[in-house]
């Protein structure tokens, strides 16, 4: 009885041999690159991931209660080709509109470390709150909400206000837009 197909030539056949080439040509490979990698050019390179505001500390006096972030958007704000992140953070309130703070996060020096901030954009302590942030290269922008007198009920803004910060110089600046006047 003749085989149903012709024979195939010995050569095509992977024997052991052949396996073992393979590994040793990959390990070689593998060595190689681990000798000849990136060196420590990278271990001294800025980190390129935009910070978490969540692991910032902020300066923001919520008693008991720690400061929350209600927003965070990243993006590369100066220019340096590493994002910022800019965080709105205001203290937790069972009801009424709190006021908040913008602040601008960059990375930290060192792994493992906290964000730090770099600007104060909006300081809680000007009584305003935040909305409408919109963060894109080399500029922040926010719609304030405020009060016009102690008397308004803090559920209530009566004032808003457009603004923009861009980044020019070394640092931000404010640019406010017409005022839209009442809520």
């Amino acid at each position: 009885m003749q085989p149903a197909g012709p024979e195939p030539h010995p050569h095509t056949r992977p024997r052991p041999v052949h396996w073992l080439a393979t590994a040793t040509a990959l390990a070689g490979l593998i060595a190689g690159a681990a000798l000849l990698g990136p060196g420590d050019a990278t271990a001294t390179a800025s980190p390129t991931w935009a910070p978490d505001a969540r692991a910032a500390r902020y300066p923001v006096d919520c008693g008991r209660a720690s400061a929350e972030v209600v927003r965070q958007d990243p993006a590369d704000l100066d220019g340096d080709g590493r994002p910022e992140t800019a965080a709105v953070v205001r203290c937790p309130s069972g009801a009424g509109t709190p006021p908040g703070g913008l602040y601008v996060l960059t990375p930290p020096p060192a792994p493992g470390g906290t964000p730090r901030i770099v600007a104060t954009l909006v300081d809680p302590r000007q009584g305003m709150s935040v909305t409408d942030l919109i963060v894109t290269e080399g500029t922040v922008s926010a719609t304030l909400l405020g009060y016009s007198t102690a008397r308004v009920p803090r559920c209530c803004p009566d004032r808003l206000r457009a603004v923009k910060w861009h980044w020019r110089n070394g640092k931000f600046v404010l640019t406010a837009l017409p005022v839209a006047g009442r809520v």
